[in-house]
């Protein structure tokens, strides 16, 4: 336990796990700012330290435009001035005045290129270091919670704030929070400089952009709505394209291309549709935005001029410096929006982590030997239990179950039996105790809908079934103790696991087998003896007979999941790795269903090896594995319906004398062993290497094809397009047309300026 906190990051936050008799749909956080401000409490001292600097560079970056605009309306007077020949001293005051400023411009260019680096650097730096840090706690968190709370994720959902969560999050801390302080402090200063250098004249050019936002308003509400349909149409096409794609073969067997392709032109018509009504409304927001922009410029001008000749204004730089100053308003608001979004959406990234960051630890237990010892019986006591995504399917029912010490269990039963469940119970996935659910986290708007929308297809965990949550209650003990007081990494050290699909990392044999010996005395071992100790579990696990064989030996790479070995051979190694740490208990989860009557024989031979002297807990389909066994259990809807050796189950003639009736042993088995005699499971596997090397050629071949054929290059490319497109080369020419004449709105507004001074 003291370890267990020691490796806690700053940002922990209690929370209390809450106790539902009733079915409720899945609980939802609200995503709050401050989520946000919380991830900073992962910041170190020199983090803040250097957060602050990029805060106050930012700030500095942003007052130096406004000063800009200052020093190019002193620029205007003094030019104004010269000409007007207000000077006194002549052309030498001029040139003193004009070198004063060129060296202001200079300064500030000097300091706006230093600050923008700080800032820039010190908050993508921070913002990397902040992000990784988030990240490893979550992932710690992660792997000590029960598979309980963690079944209570939606599909994908760790994997998704660890990756896209988690780069959400990176830019609302780093670039978007400098980007929005530096136009923040812009914003302030500026309005802070025109007010400062006529109020007057600023309110009058201010009740031009009111205006402007109206518009904005009224028009920008409405092109939103159009574009999301619009996306909405477009992503169903793209999902019936991918849904095409990879059911291609179907679609060509059942002749049904060209339904295909009417439903997906059906789709892509429908986004034309929406994207024809919302243009209009877009052309109109940006033509009435623009059409403001230069009204208000040519009222501030008009005003501007107005007082300057009623002698309430001396310097005529001083309507540059209003006007540049608000207009510079005006175009930083878009500039402060997008970051208030990307920390709108790190707000929902952050809640995203904390929800899981935040979920009540589960009881780590205490009690190791020799308190308790892992030789001794395992006592299911009226276990009652269901999943937290399916809370009213009942899938222990009062169970009673011992399972006893050194001896070999099989557990056999319908699937949905619970089987699996109890290998789950004694490994200590999931808790009696437990009923914690991950919260989703949502937008605070997203808060504010009715309560129909909780149950829709985006919410966490989908509850099928109605009725009242199963309540969960019952023990599981060895040594007179629940299994969740025992220790729990020293509880897992004390057990093998072999499953129907075993999973091998893309590493050497070697190091996919010492992976077993984690959390076990030999741990920390030299190499040489792991060594050692790979070698003999690899042979009283069968596994050095192809190891032998293979040119590199137990240095060999097994691949993607074990993909350059067959099933019978990964099944091995994962026999090797969960023995290799002398376990007291080997479960055996269908360790030979997935593989054929061969390979099965020769693993059966290593796990009869490997079980000898071992609490072995056996699930199995294949009745024939299991014929051994010390005890059979049968399992029916949860509950114990018989229990004994296979030749007195036989003759009950119950429930298991009836599934071994159905899958024909005798028969089956004979059968069985006269196709396969002339078969190797080396022999398939080899011709599977084979197959896959055919198509290794084979996409080989398509590429050098490929690679003989001449790039089109970009103006083929978009030469093909103007050509396939020219039904609407009336359209483009006239937008063409418009769009040049309206880029030279600028050099018109420049020429008017220099008219004007």
């Amino acid at each position: 336990m003291a370890s267990d906190k020691k490796d806690l990051l700053p940002g922990d936050q209690a929370a209390t796990a809450e106790d539902n008799s009733k079915k409720s749909p899945p609980p939802k956080r609200t995503a709050t700012f401050k989520d946000y401000f919380r991830v900073f409490s992962y910041a170190t001292k020199w983090d803040l330290i250097v957060y602050a600097s990029g805060v106050v560079a930012a700030m500095g970056c942003g007052v130096t435009t406004p000063m800009m605009f200052v020093v190019f309306g002193s620029f205007v007077g003094e030019f104004t001035s010269f000409t007007n020949g207000d000077i006194g001293d002549g052309l030498d005051e001029f040139r003193d005045s004009l070198d004063k400023l060129c060296l202001y411009v200079f300064a500030l260019f000097i300091a706006r290129f230093g600050l923008a680096a700080i800032h820039r650097f010190a908050f993508r730096m921070i913002g990397i270091r902040l992000s990784a840090a988030i990240r490893l706690h979550y992932v710690r968190h992660l792997f000590n919670h029960t598979i309980h709370v963690l079944d209570s994720l939606p599909p994908g959902h760790a994997v998704g704030t660890i990756t896209s969560s988690s780069n959400a999050l990176q830019i609302g801390i780093s670039e978007k929070l400098g980007t929005f302080i530096e136009y923040t402090s812009l914003i302030i200063a500026s309005l802070i400089v025109a007010l400062t250098w006529n109020w007057e004249l600023a309110l009058v050019t201010l009740s031009g952009f009111v205006v402007i936002v109206l518009i904005v308003g009224t028009l920008f509400p409405l092109t939103v709505k159009g574009q999301a349909r619009q996306a909405h149409a477009e992503g169903q096409a793209a999902g019936l394209a991918s849904e095409a794609f990879a059911s291609i073969r179907m679609i060509m067997a059942c002749d049904a291309q060209q339904q295909m392709v009417d439903k997906y032109g059906a789709s892509i018509e429908e986004a034309k549709k929406h994207a024809r009504a919302t243009s209009p409304l877009t052309a109109l927001q940006f033509a009435l935005t623009f059409f403001g922009v230069f009204g208000t410029v040519a009222l501030t001008f008009w005003y501007g001029t107005l007082i300057f000749t009623r002698g309430k204004l001396d310097d005529v730089g001083v309507i540059v410096v209003v006007l540049m100053n608000l207009t510079t308003i005006f175009f930083s608001m878009e500039r402060v929006s997008a970051p208030m979004q990307a920390m709108g959406k790190a707000s929902l990234a952050a809640c995203e982590f904390f929800s899981l960051i935040d979920a009540p630890a589960p009881e780590r237990g205490s009690l190791r030997e020799p308190l308790v010892s892992a030789t001794d019986d395992i006592i299911f006591d009226g276990v009652t239990f269901a999943y937290p995504s399916r809370p009213n399917v009942k899938v222990l029912d009062e169970l009673d179950l011992r399972i006893e010490a050194g001896k070999i269990t099989a557990i056999v039963g319908p699937s949905g039996s619970g089987k699996s469940t109890i290998v789950g119970l004694i490994e200590r996935w999931y808790s009696l105790k437990q009923k914690y659910m991950i919260a989703k986290a949502i937008q605070a708007e997203e808060s504010k809908k009715k309560k129909e929308e909780e149950g829709d297809e985006s919410s966490g965990v989908e509850l099928q079934e109605t009725g009242d949550a199963i309540e969960l209650q019952g023990s599981v003990t060895t040594c007179g103790h629940s299994l969740d007081e025992i220790d729990i990494k020293w509880w897992r050290s004390q057990i093998g696991l072999v499953q129907q699909e075993p999973f091998l990392f893309n590493d050497t044999i070697y190091e996919n087998v010492a992976r077993g010996l984690i959390g076990s005395r030999w741990e920390e071992e030299p190499e040489e003896v792991k060594r050692g100790l790979v070698k003999t579990a690899c042979q009283e696990a069968f596994a050095d007979e192809f190891i032998d064989k293979l040119p590199q030996g137990y240095d060999t790479k097994v691949g993607d999941g074990g993909a350059g070995l067959s099933g019978g051979q990964r099944q091995r190694l994962a026999i090797a790795r969960s023995i290799i740490k002398r376990p007291s208990i080997l479960i055996l989860d269908e360790a030979t269903s997935a593989i054929d009557v061969r390979g099965e024989r020769i693993v059966q031979e290593a796990l009869n090896k490997a079980t000898q002297g071992r609490t072995t807990i056996i699930i199995a389909h294949r009745l024939s594995t299991i014929k051994n066994a010390d005890r059979i259990v049968v399992l029916k809807k949860g509950k114990v319906v018989e229990s004994g050796t296979h030749e007195s189950l036989i003759a009950m003639e119950g429930v298991y004398a009836g599934l071994v009736n159905a899958q024909a042993l005798s028969s089956g088995d004979s059968e069985e062993e006269t196709i396969y005699d002339g078969f190797d499971t080396e022999d398939v596997d080899t011709m599977g290497r084979e197959k896959s090397h055919a198509i290794s050629e084979y996409g080989d071949h398509l590429k050098s094809e490929h690679e003989d054929g001449k790039d089109r290059g970009f103006f083929g490319s978009f030469g093909l397009f103007f050509f396939e497109s020219k039904s609407y080369w009336g359209l483009m020419i006239f937008s063409f047309i418009t769009s040049m004449a309206a880029g030279t709105a600028q050099p018109l507004y420049a020429w008017m300026f220099f008219q004007i001074y």
